[in-house]
């Protein structure tokens, strides 16, 4: 029954042999992989004009030189990421970059920030669609949380059911999305130039003075508009998902991305400066820019639509590339293993619902209002951005290969800027941001303790040559026994077809008891030597578990083994185990995490 519904869900188990298959061409990478950076262009101008807006109205030319500086900082990461692909064609992005050429620890700082930032990359984007359809049904605006609950559980099981798969179905939105913006900007381009619409009296030329601006004002309106490069480095973390060339694949999507948000960003940015359009609280920009150019028709629904579509699917990025950067973390020993198995449908559907979990947690923490999350959403990339660029200057310097000079200077440019915007994200919002200097160290702290467990696991599994291993002699085997039963005589007809060494161990409450079952047990079973214990508590755990280390102290003397045979009876029916004491269980839980012994279970099936 699970088993069919598991399969209704996901679908059929691929083989491993079909993993060619689940790679993605450049067209589907580019809807998966650049739906958070793209969708950034619905609120990355916004976020622009709400700093300019606390002066006047006349700073929002501003908004043009600063949208030059975005997309300048937007060219030198594309430049640097795409380095990245080509010198580090195993995935793992800013994580191995940093590691590698800076530091372990630097490593596990942008590793950690950006398993971070794809979670808050699914809370905002899915909970920011949530607001579009709440907006569109006011009816449902108290049901929001429950709303963004379901769309994250949507886009997990789309995931689990397969890379290609999810790319097929979510890259319609994401090209719709891309035609809308182009036919809003393309006709409103047109308008302009043909003269249908007029610059707006809150229009104010490039170049005009405005009272109270400031350089500080304005590096913060330019870290506001960094927002809408979020989601660059993504395509870096999942160079192992393209189809063969990777690198080269990974390569042209990053740059076709690039491309696309440089025209979408500037040409929406352009738009709202010549409209003269100002943030309100209760309409986005585009959707201003949109009215203004189309009317509310047809074109002005179908852009606020697909819109809201790609908010709501920029959550996907986070799902194609948190499972790449934990299975890197985790084949690194920092993280645990299971991030490193690929599911029935070849994906690593561990990481794949881990994430779906977390971002789950932290919708329902935050009762849907993630928007004060947003700064920190922005720093946890900008920390991964800046350590990248670094750690490939470090690279360019230590090997100099050919045409260094022009690379370093590319990443010099970068890491540069992507420190600033940083430094005047910590200044400026320090109040939404200061969560990040606890977390970071804490996470950090995290991947190491588990580094260490698994290096101390090793060290203890380790075979080494000088080693000399005591032979054993032989085995005792001690069966806890109930009474005199079906189950009982089966495990005592097994330990001693292995061996005659054996212990029955009978506790009794009282001793009425431990005496009538000595006279059963010596009439059913003579030649096996029964141990009664007194409980005087009840336990059984107690005394049983005081006897075992008598013995497996006595047989270690002697090079013997202890092993516990446990009778389990299993019911037909699972329902039928609640109306049992399930004691063995107990045992059992018990002296594997307690005692060094051999706990072994020997199954008896009712057949009704």
């Amino acid at each position: 029954m699970l088993s069919s519904f598991k399969r209704f869900l996901i679908g059929r188990p691929l083989k491993s042999t079909e993993l060619g298959e689940q790679k993605l061409s450049i067209l589907k990478a580019l809807a998966i992989l650049s739906s958070d950076a793209l969708s950034s262009v619905a609120y990355g101008t916004e976020q622009i004009l709400i700093v300019l807006a606390t002066i006047s109205i006349v700073a929002f030319w501003y908004s043009v030189p600063i949208a030059i500086g975005v997309l300048f900082l937007l060219a030198a990461l594309i430049l640097s990421y795409r380095q990245i692909i080509y010198s580090y064609p195993q995935g793992g992005g800013a994580y191995v970059v940093s590691k590698e050429n800076i530091g372990e620890k630097a490593g596990l700082i942008a590793g950690g920030s950006l398993l971070v930032d794809y979670i808050l990359t699914v809370a905002v984007s899915v909970t920011a669609g949530t607001d579009a359809i709440t907006s569109a049904f006011p009816a449902l605006h108290a049901h929001s949380v429950f709303i963004a609950c379901v769309l994250v559980i949507f886009i997990t099981i789309l995931n689990l059911r397969g890379i290609t798969e999810s790319a097929s179905i979510l890259a319609y939105p994401v090209y719709l999305f891309v035609i809308g913006l182009f036919v809003l900007i393309g006709i409103g381009l047109f308008r302009i130039a043909t003269g249908h619409i007029t610059p707006s009296a809150q229009h104010a030329p490039i170049g005009a003075p405005v009272q109270g601006i400031t350089l500080f004002l304005l590096l913060r309106a330019f870290a506001s508009g960094c927002s809408a490069l979020t989601g660059v480095e993504a395509i870096s973390n999942a160079i192992p998902t393209f189809k063969d060339p990777a690198p080269k694949n990974a390569a042209k999507t990053l740059i076709l991305m690039g491309s696309l948000l440089a025209l979408l960003f500037s040409g929406i940015t352009f738009l709202a400066y010549y409209y003269g359009i100002a943030p309100k609280a209760e309409e986005t920009v585009v959707s201003q820019i949109a009215k203004e150019t189309f009317g509310r028709n047809y074109l002005y629904f179908f852009v606020q639509g697909t819109t809201a579509l790609i908010l709501v699917l920029a959550a996907n990025t986070g799902y194609s590339a948190f499972p790449l950067l934990a299975f890197a973390l985790a084949k690194d020993k920092y993280m645990p293993r299971m991030f490193t198995i690929r599911g029935d449908r070849l994906g690593y559907s561990n990481g794949i619902v881990s994430l779906g979990v977390a971002s789950i947690i932290l919708i329902i923490a935050s009762k849907g209002q993630t928007e004060h999350l947003i700064p920190l959403y922005a720093v946890g990339v900008f920390i991964p951005f800046t350590l990248s660029q670094t750690g490939m200057i470090i690279k360019w310097l230590r090997e100099k290969p050919a045409g260094w000079v022009a690379k370093l200077s590319a990443n010099l440019v970068g890491a540069l800027i992507t420190l600033t915007v940083l430094i005047i994200f910590f200044v400026t919002k320090f109040s939404q941001v200061w969560f990040v200097v606890i977390f970071l160290p804490l996470i950090v702290l995290m991947f190491k303790r588990i580094n260490s467990h698994y290096e101390a696991v090793g060290e203890q599994l380790r075979i080494h040559p000088e080693d000399e291993a005591m032979p054993v002699q032989g085995n005792v085997i001690i069966v806890p026994v109930a009474g005199i039963t079906k189950v009982v005589e089966n495990s005592i007809n097994y330990a001693k077809s292995l061996t005659d060494q054996i212990f029955a161990v009978y506790v009794s409450f009282d001793r009425e008891d431990e005496k009538r079952f000595e006279e059963k047990w010596q009439k059913w079973q003579p030649d096996v030597r029964l141990v009664t214990l007194q409980s005087h508590y009840r336990s059984i755990l107690h005394p049983l578990s005081k006897f075992i280390d008598t013995v497996e102290h006595k047989a270690s003397e002697n090079n013997y083994r202890v092993t516990v045979l446990i009778p389990q009876f299993i019911t037909k029916k699972s329902w039928h185990n609640i109306l049992h004491n399930q004691s063995s269980l107990l045992i059992r839980a018990y002296l594997i995490f307690k005692k060094k012994v051999i706990v072994a279970t020997l199954p008896y099936h009712f057949k009704k």
